[in-house]
Parts: structure tokens; sequence; C-alpha cells
């Protein structure tokens, strides 16, 4: 993993691949400034010496240009030359500045795709944990608004700044050729603009994380909404989430308008400090034209040159103060890609085929924040027991009692810490296996099963790269939807909505289970996946998994009695501890909580 230790080095990480289309936009960049600061050259030698009479002082460049265009006679009588050569330069001008333009677009969409790319790519492989201790809206508003205005700033800011310190030295330059002293005038402006922009540089900067982090919480809110729209209509809070979202839109809204203040506060004194620039040139250049140090020509080639300037000293301030805001979205980008990814050990050990489950003393403890300072009580508490392979095992236990934690800690989603017990496969701790292996081995439908915005063939063959129409309808068999499917007017083409949001949630659970059956997975895990069926579409789903899954080893974990009653062995957790283990008959005769549960679950009503 690459650790991004300053802002500059994630920038140039980002760039690779299209730094030489920005280095050929700034090329062309100079050249724009060089031909437009030509113009008012052109300009000053028709007023003072075509028009006029004056022996006009050029470079022994621009003498020999005069020359070949037939000298200052000739250019007198024909002037249609001149003319053309301000057209050529103009042409010239136009097609470096199509260039400039077409490279920077270009460099900027390749460095925006790798950004995203490489966040995209990065998110993927970070730990389960990092994404549950992240909301989804934020790191969305992250890998979009910011990743906008890096490359605003990076397309636009940052190479109109190589531009607007090339058009400074080049005017300047220009400007001392012609007169020194209105030169330095113009000049004095520039540290004045420097200034005042690194005055509200902090401010800006400041104001925009506010609003950045507003952003987010504003995203995070609608996301939520949208997604679990259901639950808002069920319960009747359209209102309330509706309020929810306008006083954190408001707290947005008021965040963006100090900043907008800001912003046109820096504007505004910018206008100022244009206007006296301007005024302050073309008095001293008239005082300079009536005492004769400067000639009609000069005084309107001096003039091109300051306005010519002021709006690039003035681009340079802007420059400064949006630097402010790319610094916090790289900040918050940096933030991303300095989380670290799911690793494995540098010896990977193989899986053993059929190899006995084994959870050595376990104990684990759910962090309140990202940086594992501050944990709270113990989900599980020195767990022990064993899975034979082919073993049916089933897990029963009260909400919070630690069933699904057992279960991800056995995929390694959340990574068990040292001294907290083993996990072994076959003799072998799962931390030595490569976790993409593990998870190859264990298929597993989780408790609320997530469906994508595809087909219904698409959901199901998710988890192969080549599933056959053939293979997804046999999965969907046995897990008891293959009828509903079929039923549909487009059958397995039927479109599911974002979160399967168009099936029931026994539809949902019933794809989930042919979703990780088209796997033929050693080890199958069902984690409360039919708490959502009807008790006869329970039982036949056990039925044809018992016939489906006879050489695999399959753990259930259920709150109902009827799931798990025929399993090999059973498992009783209460409050984050094994209590109960034996088969369904043991542990009725026992006279425990599973005998309770049972007791209540077959009560007449």
């Amino acid at each position: 993993m690459i650790k991004f230790d300053t802002k500059r080095r994630l920038i140039f990480y980002f760039l690779k691949g299209s730094i030489f289309y920005f280095i050929l936009s700034a090329v062309f960049s100079t050249l724009v400034s060089f031909l437009d600061l030509v113009s008012p050259k052109i300009i000053s030698f028709v007023v003072d010496s075509i028009i006029g009479s004056e022996t006009p002082e050029l470079s022994p460049f621009a003498m020999r240009l005069v020359a070949m265009g037939g000298g200052i006679s000739t250019l007198r009588m024909k002037p249609l030359i001149l003319a053309l050569a301000a057209a050529a330069v103009g042409i010239c001008a136009a097609f470096c500045r199509y260039c400039f333009r077409s490279f920077n677009a270009r460099g900027a969409e390749h460095f925006v795709e790798r950004m995203r790319n490489e966040l995209f790519h990065h998110i993927l492989y970070l730990p389960y944990t990092w994404l549950s201790q992240n909301s989804t809206g934020d790191i969305i508003q992250r890998c979009t608004s910011d990743v906008q205005t890096i490359k605003r700033f990076v397309s636009e800011q940052l190479t109109a700044l190589v531009r607007t310190i090339i058009l400074i030295i080049l005017a300047v330059a220009f400007m001392a050729g012609i007169n020194q002293k209105i030169m330095l005038v113009c000049i004095a402006f520039i540290p004045i603009v420097v200034g005042y922009s690194l005055f509200f540089h902090s401010r800006i900067g400041s104001a925009f994380r506010k609003a950045d982090i507003e952003e987010g919480r504003l995203s995070a809110i609608a996301q939520e909404n949208l997604t679990g729209v259901r639950v808002v209509r069920a319960f009747g809070r359209e209102l309330y989430e509706r309020e929810r979202f306008e006083t954190q839109n408001e707290s947005y809204s008021n965040y963006w308008i100090h900043l907008f203040r800001l912003m046109s506060a820096f504007w505004t004194s910018g206008d100022v400090l244009t206007c006296l620039q301007v005024l302050t040139v073309v008095i001293i250049g008239s005082v300079f034209c009536v005492q004769g140090q400067l000639t009609a020509g000069e005084f309107i080639a001096l003039n091109s040159y300051n306005l010519m300037l002021t709006w690039p000293v003035r681009m340079l301030g802007r420059v400064i103060s949006e630097m402010s805001k790319a610094g916090i979205s790289l900040e918050r980008l940096r933030y991303i890609m300095n989380s670290k990814p799911e690793t494995d050990p540098d010896i990977t050990v193989p899986i053993p085929e059929n190899g006995e489950i084994i959870f050595d003393h376990v104990t684990f403890s759910y962090d309140n924040n990202p940086d594992g300072a501050e944990a709270v009580h113990e989900v599980l508490s020195d767990v022990s027991f064993h899975i034979l392979p082919g073993e049916t095992i089933g897990i029963l236990g009260g909400i919070g009692s630690g069933k699904s934690t057992l279960m991800y800690l056995l995929e390694r989603l959340y990574e068990l810490p040292a001294d907290s017990g083993r996990i072994t496969i076959g003799g072998i701790d799962i931390a030595q296996m490569k976790a993409s292996d593990l998870r190859a081995y264990i298929g597993i439908v989780l408790q609320e099963p997530y469906l994508f915005s595809r087909s219904i063939a698409e959901n199901i063959g998710f988890a192969l790269d080549d599933a056959d129409p053939e293979k997804i309808r046999e999965a969907a068999r046995t897990a008891c939807v293959h009828d509903t499917i079929e039923g549909f007017e487009k059958g397995y083409d039927t479109f599911v909505g974002e979160r399967g949001v168009t099936l029931s949630g026994g539809q949902k659970q019933r794809v989930a289970i042919a979703q990780m059956l088209i796997r033929q997975t050693p080890v199958m895990i069902f984690d409360d996946s039919l708490s959502a069926v009807d008790a006869r579409t329970d039982a036949m789903i056990r039925h044809a998994l018992r016939e489906k899954t006879k050489n695999s080893t399959v753990l259930l974990i259920s709150h109902r009695i009827t799931t798990i009653m025929h399993a090999d062995r059973i498992l009783v957790l209460d409050k984050g501890k094994l209590t109960e283990e034996g088969t369904h008959e043991e542990l009725i005769r026992k006279g425990g909580l599973y005998s309770r549960i049972y007791g209540l679950q077959t009560a007449v009503v």
C-alpha cells in the first residue's frame, strides 16, 4: 500500500498518465500569451510609424520583419501588409488557444478518470469495519464533489497559474521595453493582490471545509431516505424526515452563504485594486505623453499591456483562494487513500479440503470509532466449538447474542484481534489464509440480503463470471424461487429495483439463497435467511437444501427453531456466550433456554 504523506504526493499519483497533456497545454498556453502580447506592438508601430511619422525603436528581429515587408515606406503605402500580419498573429493565437484547451480538457478527463478508478478500487478493498464506520453519503460526496473540486483546480486554476506567471513575465518585459517607470507602477500592485489573497486564503479554506462536511451529511440523509423509502412510508415518517432534511439543508446553505460572502468580499477587493491600477497607469501615461516621454502608440500599447496584466494578477489571487478549497478536498480524499485495505500475510496457506472448523476461545468487541480507542461490551466472550466436515449446525440466540458476528469472523469480514482466540479450518488459522480464497471457500446468505439494480438472472449469477442460464435456474429451483420468477412477465430478465425494492422480503431472501448456491462452496452459511418466508416455503427450502448440500458443511442461523431443529447439532448463544450445545432432543431434555424458546414457539395461541 502506498502511504500518501502529503497532498502533493497524492495529486502527483493521480496525475500519472495525464501530466503529459498538461505539459503540452502549458506550452501552447505560453505561445498564446506571447502572441497576445505581439498585437499591441503592431498597433503601436502602426500608430507611431505608419499613421504618424515617428522613427520606431525596434529590436533587430523586428527590424528584419519590417525589412521583409519592404521597409517603413512600403508599409505606409501598403498598410494591408500589416493588416495581414495582424490577422496571421490572430490566427496563430486562435490555433494555439484551441490546442491549449484541447490538451487541457484531455488531461483533465484522464486525471479525473484515474481519480475515480483509484478511489473505487481502493474502497472495494477496505475492511468491512471501515465501511460500517463511514456513512455511504459522505463517501459518495468525497468521490464526486471533492473529485470535481480538485479537477477544476488542476484543469482551470493550476493551468491558469502557469499561464498567469508567463503572461506577467512577458508583459512586464514588453512594458519595460517601452517605459520602465510605468512598468514599476504596474508590478507594485502585484504584491498587494497576492497579500490580500493570502489574507482570505485560510478563511475561505475553513469555510469550505465546514460546507463540505455539511454537504456530506446532507447526502447521507438523502441516500438513507431514498434507500429506506418503504420504511419511511410504512411508519408515516415523511414529515419528520422532510423536516430533518430541511434542517440539515438550511445548515448547509448557511455555510455556503458565509463562504460566498467571503468570496464576494475577495472579488470586490480585487475589483477596487484593478480599477486603481488601470486609473493610475492612465493618469501617469497621460502625463508622460504631455511631457513627451511617451508617444501615442506607446501609450496605447502600455494601456493594452496593463489591461492584459490586471486579469492575470487577479487570477493569481483567485488561484490562491481556490487552492484552499482544493487542499481541503485533497485532504478528504487522502483520508480514503490512506485508509488501510484488507491485507493477507506475506506467505499464505491453502485451505485444506473438508477441514474441521474450530472456534477456539474466541472473544470479540466492536469499536465505537475508527481509531478503536473506545470499545463497547464484548459481543462474543470465550466462545469455543467445532464443526465437522459435512455437518449441519444450527445456531440459535436472541438479538445481539453474537450469532452473525461468528459468521463475519469466519469470513474475515471482521479481523479477529491478537490474543482474542483463534479460528481454524483443518488446523490452520484463517488469518494465514488468503481472504479471497477463504471467501470462495465459504458461501454466505446475509441476514439482510442485498440485490443490485440488475435483472434477476444477473443477481443470481453475480458470484460467477460465466454463470450459464441452466446453473441459474438450478440454483433458483433449490431456493424454491424458480416458479415465482417464471410467473413474472419477463421471467429471469425481470429488472430488480435498487436493493431489490420491487421484490417482497421472502422473494429477496430466496434470490439471495440462489445467488449463494450457484457457487457450490464447501461451507454454506444461512444467516437468518428464511425469516421472511412462510412455514411451508421454509420447509420446502430446507428439504431442497438437504438434498443439494449433502457434501457441504452447513451453518443455519435462525430465530425459528423449526428451521434448525433437524440440524446435526445446535449451538445456543446468550449474551455473547455459548450456553448450550447438542441435538434438538438433547436440548429439549435439558430444559434450558432452547427448551423455553421451543415451548413459546410451539404453544397454541
